[in-house]
């Protein structure tokens, strides 16, 4: 997969202004947290990132396989958690994130065939993202 570069403007409030390629898309923040609620917030565009590369990893691997589809919904929601405090974590990074989902196959698969779908949904690649280490490698700021 070829490099892509997504760049983001903030000229108006909280609202940014996303391009990538000829798409356009926006996020703000709600009203509570003082922006004007005209778009998703960051982190719901993330968990729609997760949950269409989720479906879309699984259609591709469905119609490889010839196995019929007729509907994915992926349902995300997450939380965030000191990580001192979350049962099972013994890293030292101050919050850990927990992601839940809900997901919903439907179509004439078995169980087995099913199962197997969610599996495969579990190695997309922003999930992989997600969860390995990411390193942020920092540009020369510009100003103007």
């Amino acid at each position: 997969m070829e490099n892509r570069i997504v760049t983001v403007t903030l000229e108006d409030h909280y609202l940014a202004m996303a391009q990538s390629r000829q798409h356009q898309w926006m996020a703000d923040l709600p009203v509570e947290s003082g922006g004007d609620d005209q778009a998703p917030t960051p982190e719901e565009l993330v968990m729609g990132t997760l949950g269409s590369c989720m479906a879309q990893t699984a259609k591709l691997y469905a119609n490889r396989k010839g196995w019929q589809i007729d509907k994915i919904t992926v349902e995300l929601s997450f939380e965030r958690f000191s990580g001192k405090d979350y049962p099972g974590y013994d890293g030292d990074a101050p919050f850990v994130h927990e992601i839940r989902e809900h997901i919903t196959v439907e179509g004439p698969l078995d169980d087995e065939q099913k199962a197997r779908i969610v599996e495969i949904m579990g190695k997309c690649p922003i999930r992989r993202l997600i969860q390995s280490p990411a390193f942020f490698v920092e540009a020369t700021p510009q100003t103007e």
